[in-house]
């Protein structure tokens, strides 16, 4: 599916000042170091200040042919020439701009040709995409997916902050631990990473998330919980975050996979409560996932709302299982629409830059809401298919989901919120 509308592209006034001080002073890369590094921020020349153009750089080299831009789904696959940098010539100055809203974040990646490029062939474009990298310029990056060096991130002055992931000094820490969690259902085991609340406690909450590798050690979510816990926004709670095993067993294990949802409900769950005080009222019982994980989330809750009460969904891939067969697709918002309402809090968001995905994820929110889900959180922000949005919306999403558990204040203050937020991405 091609993009719906093109990546706008911009021309920098800045770069083009700079350019004009390098002939005459021979600088250009000092003045980018002085600036605090790439992309380069600047307001926005047609004087909308809820708009930036923003500028990525690469210092090339006499064999440089050509440097590809990837921010997350700010790209047309169909089109990738439109995200190729551009030398200024006799220098060794690649720059590519675009006009976003100011408050777009994104990961991005740089791919780099320094053979004999560019072609038009689609076997280029896909060795091209092959090269990619981190900006050395920036200094901002965030884990990878399945490790590997650490991505490049922006995030203008409008967009939300992650600061609740930063380690605070005086926090109370949580214990991280790791096990080893064994499946008969599945025939498998899994490394699980549990987080225990400082101070303990009993019938605590708990949080079920997917793809506990990126989220610990990688993203360190622990801190996060620390934060929020400390600062009375989410009651202490027990997180349970197990393993993916690999791509090919991601997409068996969290497509609407009944024996998935048996090892969470039957097994994993029962192996905690063995070892923890946990509680077994759904309605504190969140899982939570992102892209097939937020998939796997929703269906936990449909397939067993007696354990699951509560849904985080990032991203959802409601889209499931796309394909020639189009009647079955989005299968499990047509189950959700033939079926009785459940006792289940829905929380959703995703990026407003998800053109493929948006369509599925827009279609369950109206089902959610013709079947009578009023509580159900709908919210759509200036981002990507991407864990740098996702960790704030992970946050809003405990909050929104389990902040009156701590208090009438802390809870009319989430019900206001997601209220307000619901009826705005309507």
């Amino acid at each position: 599916m091609a993009r719906p509308r093109p990546v706008e592209r911009a021309s920098s006034a800045w770069v083009d000042r700079a350019v004009h001080r390098a002939v005459e002073q021979g600088d250009f890369w000092g003045d980018v170091r002085a600036a605090g590094g790439t992309p380069i921020v600047e307001p926005d020349p047609q004087g909308d200040a809820d708009h930036r153009v923003v500028t990525f750089l690469w210092r090339g080299s006499e064999a440089t042919r050509a440097v590809l831009v990837l921010p997350n789904k700010v790209v047309d696959p169909r089109d990738l020439a439109r995200n190729l940098m551009e030398r200024v010539p006799g220098t060794d100055i690649w720059h590519w701009s675009v006009r976003m809203r100011a408050d777009w974040r994104a990961t991005y990646t740089l791919c780099v040709d320094e053979g004999e490029g560019p072609r038009a062939d689609g076997e280029y474009w896909a060795w091209l995409r092959g090269c990619q990298q981190g900006d050395p310029l920036n200094s901002r990056t965030l884990t990878r997916r399945w490790g590997g060096d650490p991505v490049s991130y922006v995030e203008l002055p409008q967009a939300p902050r992650g600061d609740d992931w930063q380690r605070r000094d005086g926090v109370a820490r949580g214990a991280v631990s790791t096990h080893t969690v064994r499946s008969e259902l599945l025939g498998n085991e899994r490394p699980v990473h549990v987080y225990e609340p400082p101070g303990g406690g009993d019938d605590l909450p708990v949080l079920v998330l997917m793809d506990g590798e990126m989220w610990q050690p990688g993203l360190d979510v622990a801190a996060l919980l620390d934060n929020v816990i400390a600062d009375g926004r989410i009651p202490p709670l027990v997180a349970l975050l197990p393993e993916s095993l690999g791509s090919d067993l991601r997409w068996a294990e969290l497509a609407c996979n009944e024996r998935f949802v048996g090892f969470l409900e039957r097994e994993l769950l029962p192996w905690a409560a063995e070892r923890l005080p946990l509680t077994d009222d759904p309605a504190r019982t969140i899982v939570a996932g992102q892209s097939l994980g937020g998939l796997t989330a929703a269906y936990a809750a449909v397939a067993a709302p007696h354990r699951f009460g509560r849904v985080l969904a990032q991203s959802g891939s409601f889209w499931w299982p796309d394909g020639p067969d189009l009647e079955r697709s989005e299968w499990l918002t047509r189950r959700i629409a033939a079926s009785e309402k459940l006792p289940v809090r829905f929380w959703l968001s995703a990026g407003e830059q998800e053109w493929v995905a948006l369509p599925a994820l827009r279609r369950l929110r109206d089902t959610l809401r013709d079947k009578g889900y009023d509580d159900a959180v709908y919210r759509e922000y200036n981002g990507g298919h991407d864990y740098l949005c996702w960790r704030t919306e992970l946050a809003d999403g405990l909050v929104g989901l389990l902040g009156s558990q701590v208090g009438t204040q802390v809870g009319t203050q989430a019900g206001t919120q997601a209220a307000a937020t619901a009826t705005a991405a309507a």
